[in-house]
């Protein structure tokens, strides 16, 4: 099984800390974030994890040469320009070929989700495509999701004035070969984005995962030490 981690996006929002530092290597626990998913990809068993580059990304070749993969092979996507999202994804076809089933991450969410977990009710349901979901009290901020009873996705609403949910995305999802129409059929712009053009799309197809466990993302200086505090406390539980 591979994987994307999707690594390029230039933390704006946490200037001045990201004018040094990219984003996915900026450090909760003492690890850079994208160290925590390497490791947790690598302990799963992926043979293969595409990283995107753009911003600093010599820093992020540097951190990647010199992580002990193991068996697992970690290859670099350089973005002269950001391509979005699911634009990385639909670049890089060839290297999901022939795969049943392979995970699409935002490397800049902490989380203790058990991806095996997710990896189960993908399967068991035989779904097209899984959301990874988490409950948040900020709806208007996030992709939120509708799911149906039997965890089925009804709408995607991408940072709606009227939520009609509190299950946002996760930024976490397991995806097949069947993507890659979806994909073709929505490329229009650039950066070419799951929220806004592709997890429409995808309504009545895809399946939602709810997770209750410790989600945060990093996106701004004040969710970053949020989640900082909730690791910690995660780590001596």
């Amino acid at each position: 099984m591979r994987a994307f981690l999707l690594a390029a996006g230039r933390g704006e929002r946490l200037r001045p800390l990201t004018d040094r530092v990219p984003k996915c290597l900026v450090p909760v626990g003492g690890r850079p974030l994208l160290g925590i998913w390497l490791e947790r990809l690598r302990a799963l068993g992926i043979e293969a994890v595409l990283v995107n580059t753009h911003h600093l990304a010599g820093q992020v070749e540097e951190f990647v040469a010199g992580f002990p993969a193991g068996g697992m092979r970690v290859q670099l996507f350089h973005e002269e320009y950001l391509l979005g999202s699911a634009g990385t994804v639909a670049a890089n076809r060839d290297f999901v070929e022939g795969e049943r089933e392979f995970l699409v991450i935002y490397a800049d969410n902490v989380t203790d989700l058990d991806l095996r977990d997710v990896l189960r009710f993908h399967r068991e349901r035989r779904s097209e495509f899984t959301v990874v979901l988490f409950e948040t009290a900020e709806p208007r901020e996030c992709g939120v999701v509708v799911l149906d009873k039997d965890e089925r996705v009804v709408e995607f609403q991408e940072k709606p004035d009227q939520p009609r949910s509190r299950w946002a995305n996760g930024g976490i999802y397991v995806a097949g070969p069947a993507l890659f129409d979806v994909l073709s059929a929505s490329a229009a712009t650039v950066p070419f984005d799951f929220g806004y053009h592709v997890l429409p799309r995808l309504a009545g197809r895809a399946h939602g995962y709810r997770f209750g466990g410790l989600f945060c993302d990093t996106g701004t200086p004040e969710r970053l030490e949020r989640a900082r505090r909730e690791w910690a406390r995660r780590a001596c539980s």
